[in-house]
């Protein structure tokens, strides 16, 4: 029984701990101003054409008035922020205290360097504080910010604010899963798939961010 009670309380003052991270967070982010979220490996490597390829997307956001956030470690990550350094441009990491993979990169603002210990607070004010996401190849922490932000737009718990695949290649292969399977079983609609866009260059990226913006006539958070 003590030992129940002893978990009790631990629990209870978790919920604080969880509570200052999002205070924190909220409190540095509010000024931001528009920021478009890149994602991708923390394992590419800067010879690696994803990274060139993310620097120079990075960059061409910047250029047309945008901040940049990225999940502020090394690889793909590192790669955005440095494309925001490039442009001068407002570079944000919201990074994670991992055992592994992940630290931090130098092309971040020292007041934008900001570290969470729970991946749920970090998911959410990746959410709020985007205009747009663009996803380069990445792994399963890729993958589940992709459907993350799909899922929220999909319920409309947030609003429908583009969803940028990066490199066809990499990414044509889940595209036909989603189609031949999951729509196949009726577990998404054909409208769920136009969340998505697909695209192979700079351009495409920065055109689908300020067409969107351009026709909703403004920038906000998303809630």
């Amino acid at each position: 029984m003590k030992k129940w009670i002893e978990v009790k309380a631990s629990e209870s003052w978790s919920i604080l701990k969880i509570a200052s991270e999002f205070v924190s967070a909220y409190d540095r982010m509010t000024s931001i101003g528009p920021c478009v979220s890149i994602f991708g490996s923390a394992r590419t490597k800067p010879d690696n054409p994803d990274y060139i390829n993310a620097v120079e997307v990075a960059q061409a956001i910047a250029e047309e008035g945008y901040g940049i956030i990225s999940g502020g470690g090394l690889g793909i990550m590192e790669a955005a922020n440095k494309g925001a350094y490039k442009a001068a441009a407002t570079s944000v990491g919201l990074n994670i205290d991992l055992p592994f993979e992940q630290k931090a990169n130098e092309y971040i603002d020292n007041d934008k360097m900001i570290l969470f210990d729970h991946f749920f607070v970090r998911k959410v004010i990746f959410v709020k504080y985007s205009q747009a996401f663009v996803v380069m190849p990445g792994g399963f922490g890729t993958l589940d910010e992709l459907f993350e932000s799909l899922t929220l737009i999909q319920t409309q718990k947030i609003d429908n604010f583009p969803v940028i695949l990066f490199d066809s290649k990499y990414w044509n292969g889940l595209i036909d899963w989603l189609k031949q399977t999951m729509l196949r079983e009726g577990n998404i609609s054909a409208e769920d798939l136009d969340l998505i866009h697909i695209v192979d260059t700079k351009q495409e990226v920065v055109e689908i961010i300020n067409n969107h913006y351009n026709n909703a006539g403004i920038l906000r958070p998303n809630f």
